[in-house]
């Protein structure tokens, strides 16, 4: 049988696709902005870029030249157009590491290596609007620990949570919003790591050297301050993490190494569970050089599933490589190659932004060899984004970060409608109502809905139950709110065998053997209620 790459049209479809292959490299990678010296230079890690609610991405520069010696914060928008909203003076902070965070209120948080008061960094609050930042605080290099090279992050609580970069401790630290700062978990070594909120409400991170083999470590630390040491990194199975973790769909979470795995100097992708199981799932190698070495950087989750990341160094260009993995290691690809003319040596963070596009910073190349901005296109879906506070009941608020917000129809929880308020076409603030349910936050709009890749949890409510007493065997009418997705009803502690949901405010259950005198509790998909009083069993 004759192939159909056989005969004369075999090398007009071989020419077919390398121009097609071509058009499309072409098109996916954009050098978008060129930095230059007086407007930044040189961003090297974390330096991560947050998206604001006017949907453009704001960072910093550690330094530059002129006014921007001591670095900047800049804004860009997703087309590249950048503006330089702060130069750093000293007294305000120098030279930014840390990139930045974005606040419940819209404006940025982020950190300087040196600079303040007493020349130990800085954490600093900036509104998208620029202008002189407000000092938050000015590290003492005491027992507070000293410059910080990562920003802090603000969870469900309200509070700034963050980590010391080096100097007499190395330290996470919580900031009020009125300022108070607490160290609240000591770290075995240096952090470069952003912290990640975690589904479970604990901050997840790592430290570059430290732990039991001097590797490094994986930690998990709550917002009271219980450090729980996860993993300690080898040279065979990856050490050096200067890059953060990222939490997956699947819940675990990923993370980058500089050095070791099966090649010394390579560096690997691996996976971690929140009770600390790890797996290398990618090994790159600096002698075979072609899929990248060397990561410095957190990953990215696409809607596709697959983890997004970059190479300090390696490709076919010996620049670094941008790539794609799946969480199982099974399938892996270079999508970029850099080059000095278009950005080299990318250490930052990436950035996947709601328009499904991804975005970062190199320390070096362009027309200046300053650095750039790059985009990535790979045809991800564009997205909604749940800012932060990932549950709440019946009346409360979610922000909410994407795109096409003023021609939104509508918003769901879940199965459920929600109502929104769109302050502009990429911020809104949804609020939860009676009927809603645990699952992703769906916009829906005329050019096709956007989802959310975190789920919201629906938090049910239990008001009353009757009667107050019976016997085992008694039918018990309990009543709340966002009770559709009930899964258990307990009586004492003890779960009842028989129940029936009624509607989305009732519950009716059967008292089971064994039942104690206590609450009566509603388990659903969102969480775990009780009511007031007291059920007495007879």
């Amino acid at each position: 049988m004759r192939s159909q790459w056989n005969g004369p049209h075999y090398f007009a479809k071989i020419v077919t696709l390398l121009l097609l292959s071509a058009a499309l490299h072409g098109q996916t990678y954009n050098n978008i902005y060129n930095f230059d010296g007086p407007h930044g230079c040189c961003s090297t890690f974390p330096q991560v870029l947050a998206q604001g609610r006017d949907g453009n991405m704001y960072g910093t520069a550690i330094a530059g030249t002129g006014a921007a010696s001591r670095g900047n914060v800049f804004m860009v928008t997703p087309s590249g157009a950048q503006t330089v909203l702060f130069n750093f003076d000293g007294p305000h902070g120098s030279n930014p590491q840390s990139g930045l965070s974005l606040g419940f209120d819209g404006n940025f948080y982020g950190s300087t290596v040196n600079g303040g008061a007493n020349n130990a960094g800085v954490i600093f609050k900036i509104s998208a609007a620029g202008g002189t930042p407000t000092v938050l605080y000015s590290f003492t290099n005491g027992n507070d620990g000293g410059f910080p090279r990562t920003p802090p992050v603000q969870a469900p609580d309200g509070n700034l949570y963050g980590g010391t970069g080096s100097g007499t401790k190395f330290a996470i630290y919580r900031l009020t919003p009125s300022g108070a700062f607490t160290v609240i978990a000591t770290l075995p070594a240096l952090s470069q790591s952003i912290l990640v909120l975690g589904a479970d409400g604990k901050l997840y991170g790592t430290t570059q050297y430290g732990g039991t083999f001097a590797r490094g470590t994986a930690f998990q630390v709550t917002t009271a301050g219980k450090l729980k040491i996860l993993h300690n990194f080898t040279d065979a199975t990856g050490g050096f993490p200067i890059g953060g973790l990222v939490q997956g769909s699947d819940k675990k979470l990923y993370g980058t190494t500089y050095l070791g795995g099966t090649s010394p100097n390579g560096g690997v992708v691996y996976q971690l569970t929140t009770g600390g199981a790890y797996k290398v799932i990618k090994n790159f190698s600096n002698t075979a050089p072609a899929s990248g070495y060397a990561l410095t950087s957190s990953l990215v989750q696409g809607s596709d599933g697959f983890l997004y990341g970059v190479c300090q160094k390696g490709g076919a260009g010996t620049r670094g490589t941008l790539f794609k993995v799946n969480t199982t290691g099974t399938t892996f690809a270079v999508l970029h190659d850099f080059a000095k003319a278009t950005g080299w040596d990318p250490e930052s963070a990436p950035l996947l932004h709601t328009n499904g596009k991804i975005y970062g910073l190199t320390t070096a190349g362009g027309p200046a060899d300053s650095g750039v901005v790059y985009s990535f296109d790979n045809h991800l879906k564009a997205f909604v984004s749940v800012f932060v506070i990932w549950s709440g009941k019946v009346g409360a608020s979610a922000n909410i970060l994407g795109q096409g917000f003023s021609n939104a129809t509508g918003v769901k929880f879940g199965a459920g409608a929600g109502t929104f308020v769109a302050a502009n076409d990429t911020f809104m603030t949804a609020k939860v109502v009676a009927g809603a349910t645990t699952g992703p936050v769906t916009v829906l709009e005329p050019g096709g809905n956007l989802v959310s890749p975190q789920t919201y949890k629906v938090l049910p409510t239990v008001s009353g139950f009757n009667p107050k007493a019976g016997k085992v065997g008694a039918q018990v009418v309990v009543t709340g709110m966002s009770l559709k997705q009930a899964t258990a009803v307990s009586f004492g502690g003890v779960k009842a065998t028989a129940f029936t949901v009624n509607s989305d405010t009732q519950v009716t259950a059967t008292v089971p053997a064994a039942a104690k005198t206590g609450k009566v509790a509603v388990t659903t998909a969102g969480g775990v209620a009780s009511g007031p009083g007291t059920f007495t069993v007879q």
